[in-house]
């Protein structure tokens, strides 16, 4: 269940706040992936520690256990809904986490797809050595070989088709 801004800064103390507002949405977009792994640690600790004090706090309720220090802590009146506003930020988190590591993959697939494709080209004319020399070769892909570089011929009936053009 998704919980209003408004409720989250009536609930928390202004740093817990500064923190949640760094999970929202225009700030996550702008967060380094290293960022949102710090923050995705600090929130799993903030939720971590209102879950126990919503455990020890029923406990105590319940009469299973006595409270285990001198009081409650002042901040936390209402542990439970303080630990669903942390769980919903660390979702927050890790779907963006997540979003970019899948954008970086797709990114990969896409360079790998196209480095095959034109390896295929490459191999259907076997006379063409200089360039199977490029695509396995990353640093002379973009470069002049000894005045010798490679072309698409530009043809109505061939437009796959590659060609060695001397420079001259």
């Amino acid at each position: 269940m998704s919980v209003p801004c408004k409720f989250e800064r009536s609930i928390l103390s202004y740093d817990e706040h500064e923190i949640i507002l760094r999970s929202h949405h225009p700030e996550i977009y702008d967060a380094a992936l290293d960022d949102l792994k710090a923050l995705r640690q600090r929130l799993r600790e903030m939720r971590d520690k209102e879950r126990t004090l919503a455990r020890e706090k029923r406990r105590a309720v319940r009469g299973k256990g006595a409270q285990r220090g001198a009081s409650f802590p002042g901040t936390a009146e209402h542990p439970l809904q303080r630990k669903q506003v942390f769980a919903a930020a660390l979702k927050r988190v890790n779907r963006e986490i997540d979003r970019m590591f899948k954008l970086e993959a797709r990114t990969m697939h896409i360079e790998a797809a196209r480095r095959a494709l034109a390896m295929r080209r490459a191999a259907q004319f076997p006379g063409n050595a200089l360039l199977r020399r490029r695509l396995h070769f990353p640093q002379f892909r973009n470069r002049r070989l000894r005045g010798i570089y490679i072309r698409p011929l530009v043809l109505a009936a061939h437009y796959s088709h590659w060609r060695l053009v001397s420079a001259s």
